[in-house]
């Protein structure tokens, strides 16, 4: 049970960053598109604005997560009994999880602000900027998922055995 319910809380958190961070690249796309004709210090402004709103989101809605499986994690406890442990090891993983994923998210957002502020000019040149970033972060985010499931299990092996 307890196995189960991480793979899920890290399977909702990777698929809640991914989703946001999708819709912030797209976000940051359009407001470099839309003010390409502007002068290059109002557009500066519009993505940093953007992106600092966009951490922000992600942030809060890690957090968000972040609660709502802690309070699933103590209701699954106490319908099934759970040692109080396994809850522990739970809300660790979640942990975990949050403070990786807020990391990259936060580095990732600032290497695209500086990409884009350097290739404000060039549209095409951000949009593939975009896409490449968007690729390494579903790899890291992957790989970090995978690390933790890995970390997990062999938690979960220590406390049971």
């Amino acid at each position: 049970v307890l196995a189960a319910v991480v793979v899920v809380v890290v399977v909702v958190d990777v698929v809640v960053v991914v989703v946001v961070v999708a819709v912030v690249v797209a976000v940051v796309v359009v407001a470099v598109v839309e003010y390409s004709g502007s002068s290059s210090s109002s557009r500066v402004v519009v993505v940093v604005v953007v992106v600092v709103v966009v951490v922000v989101v992600v942030v809060v809605v890690v957090v968000v997560v972040l609660v709502a499986v802690v309070v699933v994690a103590v209701v699954v406890a106490k319908c099934c009994i759970v040692v109080v442990v396994e809850v522990v090891v739970v809300v660790e993983v979640e942990v975990v999880v949050v403070v990786v994923v807020v990391v990259v998210v936060v580095v990732v957002l600032a290497v695209v602000v500086v990409l884009v502020i350097i290739v404000l000019v060039e549209v095409v040149v951000v949009v593939v900027v975009v896409v490449v970033v968007v690729v390494v972060v579903v790899v890291v985010v992957v790989v970090v998922v995978v690390i933790i499931v890995v970390y997990a299990d062999r938690t979960l092996y220590v406390i049971k055995f």
